[in-house]
């Protein structure tokens, strides 16, 4: 048995020579690859494409992986969409046709695109496929290696009948050397290419180029077909000496030092610290020449750019160009990312200067309530302390330099508080504010932008909040960046915390309660405005009633009664009128909802808080307090006496913090009847206000009479017929008045007899406005970054849209209506997502780089500088072409508008070329540059008007039979590029493989 199982063991080692080796493999991909694409079939076509079409056309591509063995490639499909949607459906085609690719190598509607495939540029194809090696392998560089992906194409080609070229990519990836094959029923184009780094000596010129064509086409007919030339010569102009740049210079007058772009305070920097446009490539084109019409040779050349019939320029910008307002918010942004506080920045060294005594708080407010008897009353006032520290902390700083000088510090506050000039103890300067904010705010409704700040959630253009923003950020960039801050937001504080121990109001803030569509910190000043202003009215009602006082006690011959005189309707409707706490009362349904705990008022007039009542003779009830006017012609309904419109407080003002935190509040209570019940009685206070100031008003009211001033809807009037028969009109509670428990009828029960002005208020503004305070000297820089960030964003998109209106650029129109619409929903959350703000901010930057390049292209082109009207609308319509457009065509070539002016440009560089740097600084630009440059082509300058061409391309085409001179005429390209530093050849060459 052991020797029947040896024999058979013999038979698994055959080889099987059936199974496909790795190399088969890879063919059999690349077929399926095309046929998944279907590039399979005829794809020959009589369609000539129109002019510019590689440009304005749409390019598409698909892309795959595919091994060979362990080695990756990657083909891709490039193909121009818009021909490839016109040639399906097209008539049938001939079997015989050339292939598409192979029509493309003679057209010439499409030499040179500007933006397009290398391939494209090189051989004038629409529709190709490429094999490049993976990601992370190797380059195809071995001969061996090379010649096998060729066989590959090649058989892949015959086996599919693709007539679509295919191109390997061979040698190191940067040199771009591509070889590939086309094949068509009976013909075949084989694409080779020349790569050297220094241009031949014998293929410099045309000549040479001719030579190496014709030999490479080995035609042997007499005489050769006629070659068509197409040359293009690229110049490149680099300086820009002798033209303005179009920055505004700096004001040397101002308090900014003289850095390059500075503005005063209030205005944001704008445009480019450096060229914007680095370079000019003006490209003169022959289109279509024939061998013999133009010698260019080593000796000898007849291509004059001034006589070439086609101009087309392009500019290259500076890659990242430093840019004011960009520089501006980036810094800005970053001060948001620091942690410390106005104490650390500001205060650490004093603190360590300080004695151990005046560290500790508990000794500060021992000062305080324990004052030595030397120190008067008056001296020990907030407001004085605050002065005197102000005062201590400038001499500390006066050794140490502080950030902010004083004549700066003093122009900053000087424009962020301009009332400041005028006498503040004057009453006409109290008065300057109020009438100052209401102007502005009629201004601001004029304004065309004046919702820009509603979307960004900011300030008014012309408020103090975002004059603050202007001045931080300025502050920020050009004095010393954090500590710059932080010494200026410290003054801001002190300035408010005078303003309102002293009763001015703060300049630049809008009348009347705090605005929820801004930003909170503006929302926090006009809360202190707000109490400023409760604060004075106070006083001045204080005053009002004072004077009466005085007036009665002389009328009285001096007489003091031992109850207080009430006041007549009059003078105390003046009084409370004079006050911005005492308002006419509102329905209930136009009452905010405010959780307001009860404070003690001062007492106008000494008097106890019960409502003062006196007997008259004939035994009628209390004189009325408080009233306003007669509501409506109605009439109490237990007398004939009318109702009368009570004085009322105002409601408290509320920021949007501290409507959040109520709403929590509220919502803790939960739903439970005690928490319902707890949560009507906090939220009663503007209700039991009211019914306290309608009662001193009315007089013998009832609560029916309450609600028919209060809630109308509440009191159901019915017509009813009597016991005589008569229609009369009775009047009832609505149903949920009358519900046991409601909480109208209890506060009814509870209200005193008390007018307005002396009740507790309901907005204690000295409470108030020191937490708005606190609040304020809290914040961290990084805080103030954040509050006043939609502020700047404002401002900097306000920027941007003057400038562009200045230049009307389509496309940064276009761009600032995406940003601003993008800005608001950054904005929305309280978290800021940095890496969007700054994605947001980059995006701002290119917006200023295009506008500063269309600035310094017209200030280049003399735009508003033209000989006529003609002239001015062609150049504008020049530039702003060459900023949308990759190639801008010149009207005229060297003899339109634009193309003098290009010409005037090279010459004047090519003037400064021959003279050193001192010298060049003497020469004026010379208005007679354009007159010379139409002399007759055989004057000849000692400079020339143009440099060497940076670059050369020249496409050589032609049709001939080839192997043998009986084949079909087949089309033949070669197309040249000389660089200084570059020597290219791509060609292009058919023949007929019919017999061969």
């Amino acid at each position: 048995m052991a020797a029947d199982s040896e024999p058979e063991s013999e038979v698994f080692e055959i080889t099987d020579f059936t199974t496909a080796s790795e190399w088969e493999r890879f063919v059999s991909r690349v077929e399926e690859v095309l046929n998944d694409w279907k590039l399979i079939g005829n794809s020959a076509g009589n369609l000539s494409l129109e002019k510019g079409e590689y440009t304005r056309g749409t390019w598409g591509e698909n892309s795959q992986e595919i091994n060979f063995a362990d080695f990756k490639f990657l083909i891709t499909h490039h193909f121009l969409k818009k021909e490839c949607e016109k040639d399906s459906g097209k008539d049938k085609i001939e079997e015989d046709a050339f292939p598409l690719a192979m029509e493309d190598l003679l057209c010439m509607n499409n030499d040179f695109p500007p933006r397009a495939h290398c391939l494209v540029r090189w051989y004038g194809i629409r529709e190709f496929v490429v094999i490049t090696p993976g990601t992370n392998c190797e380059a195809i560089v071995s001969e061996s290696k090379c010649n096998l992906l060729f066989s590959s194409i090649s058989i892949s080609l015959a086996n599919s009948g693709c007539q679509v070229p295919i191109f390997v990519q061979i040698q190191q990836k940067w040199r771009r050397m591509y070889a590939g094959e086309c094949q068509g029923p009976g013909v075949r184009t084989d694409f080779e290419m020349v790569h050297l780094r220094k241009v031949p000596s014998q293929y410099n010129h045309l000549s040479g180029l001719l030579d190496i064509f014709k030999s490479k086409i080995g035609c042997n007919q007499s005489p050769l077909p006629p070659v068509n030339i197409a040359i293009r010569f690229t110049y490149i102009l680099q300086d820009w000496q002798q033209y303005l740049w179009p920055q505004q210079p700096p004001d040397f007058d101002t308090l900014l030092g003289g850095e390059v772009g500075g503005v005063e305070f209030g205005k944001l920097p704008f445009g480019a610290c450096e060229e914007p446009i680095s370079e000019l490539h003006l490209a003169t084109t022959w289109p279509h020449l024939t061998e013999g019409i133009v010698v260019d040779n080593e000796v000898y050349s007849d291509l004059d750019p001034l006589q070439a019939p086609h101009w087309s320029v392009r500019v290259r910008t500076a890659e990242n160009p430093q840019c004011l307002l960009g520089d501006l918010l980036t810094e800005f942004l970053k001060l948001s990312f620091r942690k410390e506080s106005t104490e650390d920045v500001l205060g650490r060294r004093l603190v360590e200067d300080e004695g151990k005594e005046n560290s500790d708080v508990s000794t500060a407010l021992s000062k305080l309530t324990e004052p030595a008897a030397t120190v008067p009353i008056s001296k020990l006032s907030v407001s004085n302390m605050v002065h005197s520290a102000r005062k201590h902390i400038r001499r500390r700083r006066h050794d140490d330099e502080s950030p902010l000088n004083t004549d700066v510090l003093n122009s900053v506050l000087l424009y962020l508080f301009p009332d400041a000039a005028v006498e503040r103890s004057s009453e006409k300067s109290k008065n300057k504010a109020a009438q100052a904010n209401s102007y502005e705010k009629a201004e601001q409704d004029k304004n065309s932008d004046c919702n820009l700040f509603l979307q960004l959630k900011s300030a008014p253009s012309d408020s103090l909040t975002y004059r603050l923003a202007l001045c931080v950020c300025l502050a920020n960039y050009n004095y010393g960046g954090l500590r710059a801050v932080a010494h200026l937001w410290q003054e801001f504080v002190l300035e408010l915390r005078y303003r309102w121990e002293n009763n001015h109001l703060v300049y630049g803030l809008a009348v009347g309660p705090p605005d929820l569509r801004c930003c909170l910190l503006h929302q926090k000043l006009q809360m202190l405005n707000c109490c400023i202003e409760r604060k004075r009215a106070r006083d001045e009602a204080r005053k009002v009633l004072d004077g009466n006082k005085e007036r009665e006690s002389r009328v009285s011959g001096g007489y003091q009664n031992s109850f207080p005189v009430p006041e007549s309707p009059i003078d105390t409707a003046a009084a409370s009128a004079s006050t911005r706490e005492m308002s006419v009362g509102k329905s209930w349904d136009s009452w905010s909802d405010s959780e307001e705990e009860f404070y003690e008022c001062l007492s106008d007039q000494g008097e106890v808080e019960t409502p003062y009542t006196e007997k008259k003779k004939d035994g009628s009830k209390s004189k009325a307090e408080g009233r306003l006017h007669p509501f409506n012609n109605m009439t109490l309904l237990n007398s004939a006496d009318p109702i009368y419109v009570p004085v009322t407080q105002e409601p408290a003002p509320m920021t949007e913090d501290l409507l959040e935190e109520q709403s929590e509040v509220l919502a803790k209570l939960g739903t439970s009847a005690e928490g319902t019940h707890l949560r009507a009685r906090m939220q009663s206070a503007c209700l039991l206000s009211d019914m306290e100031s309608f009662k001193a008003a009315n007089p013998g009211c009832v609560l029916e009479d309450f609600v028919r001033w209060y809630s109308p809807r509440d009191y159901i009037e019915e017509e009813v017929i009597d016991e005589k028969g008569n229609t009369v009109v009775k009047g009832n509670l609505s149903a949920r008045m009358k519900i046991p428990g409601n909480m109208w009828a209890e506060t009814w029960e509870t209200a005193r007899v008390t007018p307005a002005r002396r009740q507790r208020r309901l907005f204690d503004d000295t409470k108030e406005a020191e937490k708005v305070l606190h609040y304020l000297a809290v914040q961290k820089p990084a805080d103030l970054t954040h509050h006043l960030l939609p502020c700047i964003l404002h401002a900097a998109i306000m920027k941007l849209k003057e400038e562009e209106l200045v230049e009307d650029i389509p496309s940064v129109k276009k761009s600032i209506q995406q940003a601003t619409s993008q800005a608001s929903k950054l904005l929305q959350p309280h978290n800021h997502d940095n890496k969007k703000l700054e994605d947001f901010i980059n995006q701002l930057m290119t917006m200023e780089t295009v506008i500063t390049q269309a600035r310094s292209l017209k200030a280049k082109f003399a735009v508003n500088e033209g000989e006529s009207k003609e002239d001015t609308a062609e150049l504008e319509k020049f530039v702003s072409s060459l900023l949308e457009e990759p190639e801008v065509v010149v009207v005229g070539a060297g003899q339109g508008p634009a193309g003098s002016i290009i010409h005037r440009l090279f010459v004047s560089a090519q003037r400064l070329t021959d003279f050193t740097s001192d010298e060049a600084t003497l020469l004026t630009p010379l208005d007679e540059e354009l007159g010379n440059a139409r002399k007759p082509t055989g004057v000849s300058n000692k400079v020339p008007d143009f440099p060497s061409p940076a670059g050369r391309e020249i496409i050589l085409r032609t049709c001939v039979p080839r192997p043998a001179p009986y084949s079909k005429a087949l089309p033949q390209r070669l197309f040249c590029v000389l660089l200084r530093e570059e020597f290219r050849l791509a060609g292009a060459f058919s023949s007929d493989t019919s017999f061969f």
